[in-house]
């Protein structure tokens, strides 16, 4: 049997597909906004943070 033929069986599993469309659209609606919305100082922070040697 496919593994299609299983998926039929399950009651409710059209709803499935759709609601893991919005989350992944809304993720990355949500990281788009941040990475507008983030000010320039914190950008040059995370781009510098491989580069500090924290061993003291």
């Amino acid at each position: 049997m496919k593994f299609s033929t299983y998926l039929e069986k399950i009651a409710g599993v059209s709803i499935y597909p759709v609601v893991s469309l919005i989350m992944f659209f809304a993720f990355f609606a949500i990281v788009t906004l941040w990475i507008y919305s983030i000010d320039k100082n914190d950008i040059e922070r995370l781009e510098n943070l491989p580069l500090e040697d924290t061993k003291k």
